[in-house]
């Protein structure tokens, strides 16, 4: 939101890396290769044409991995890159789910491939859905009103 309280439009990737690129490399012209080496040496990967694409706006979709390349590149956290509404979804499924364990409705999660940032979002919408199934399937048992 702005001062006045409009909306702001959000950046795209390709904003965010100019922008990352003169706050981080005021003095220096950061080119594909550079960058690439850049990361490389942070242990990650990134092909100088991925980062010449999206630096020129010709590539706009990304994977994960190229985001999190990026975050290493420039030493933020990669989910700066990602769209505002794909990080509050993953926000607000956080804060459902946190809010049922700690009412007593989830017991413990167990889970393959779950990487330090936690459960991806479909999994824990899917977590929180199996929640509001057995609660609805208790309350039609007992006569009680359930969530809808």
């Amino acid at each position: 939101m702005s001062a006045d309280g409009a909306a702001t439009p959000e950046l795209t990737l390709q904003e965010k890396v100019q922008y990352l690129l003169e706050k981080t490399f005021p003095d220096e012209r950061m080119s594909g290769r550079r960058f690439a080496q850049l990361v490389e040496d942070k242990g990650g990967s990134l092909s100088n044409a991925t980062f010449s694409n999206i630096l020129s706006g010709k590539i706009t979709v990304v994977t994960e991995d190229t985001l999190k390349a990026l975050g290493l590149g420039f030493g933020v956290d990669w989910r700066y890159f990602k769209d505002e509404s794909e990080v509050e979804a993953e926000v607000v499924a956080g804060l459902q789910f946190l809010a049922e364990k700690r009412a007593g409705n989830i017991s413990a999660v167990a889970g393959r491939g779950i990487t330090e940032a936690g459960l991806v979002p479909g999994l824990l919408q899917y977590a929180l859905d199996l929640v509001v199934d057995e609660k609805q399937r208790r309350a039609s048992a007992t006569g009680e009103p359930g969530e809808q």
